[in-house]
């Protein structure tokens, strides 16, 4: 399995964070596993780590909606403006509970890969490596 360089969960539910931490580091498909507590923390993070994934700069964001200071989709509409490059080295995926009608059809509008509903699981999380970070088989060369 591909481990990618950081994963960034941004969720206000401390609970909710730590155990989805403790998953990820038993399953080692991430070099780091970094928390925000809102969406502001988490543009904090990205706007501090520049353009490039690295360690520090997270390739994977596991978004809430429902948050305070800057929900979900605040930080979606506020991602929007970074620059182009530094959207390319992330992948959001939006954990939530919220699976109301309206959220879903504004999250369509938004830059997300895709939306997972919680808990976040060992089968969910190879999913997204897989179908996100895997890498492409190896070309064979023919004589």
């Amino acid at each position: 399995m591909a481990k990618i360089t950081s994963i960034l969960l941004v969720d206000d539910d401390q609970t909710v964070n730590y155990l989805n931490e403790r998953l990820l580091e038993r399953m080692e498909v991430a070099s780091q596993v970094l928390v925000a507590l809102n969406g502001q923390e988490a543009l904090n993070r990205l706007a501090t780590h520049g353009q490039h994934a690295t360690a520090a700069s997270p390739a994977l964001l596991l978004l809430d909606i429902k948050m305070p200071v800057l929900d979900g989709f605040g930080f979606l509409e506020a991602y929007q403006q970074l620059p182009p490059a530094q959207q390319r080295a992330n992948v959001i995926v939006m954990l939530t509970t919220s699976l109301h009608p309206l959220d879903m059809q504004r999250l369509e509008q938004l830059p997300i890969a895709e939306c997972l509903s919680k808990p976040l699981t060992q089968e969910k999380v190879d999913l997204i490596i897989e179908k996100y970070f895997a890498e492409p088989p190896p070309t064979s060369a023919r004589a």
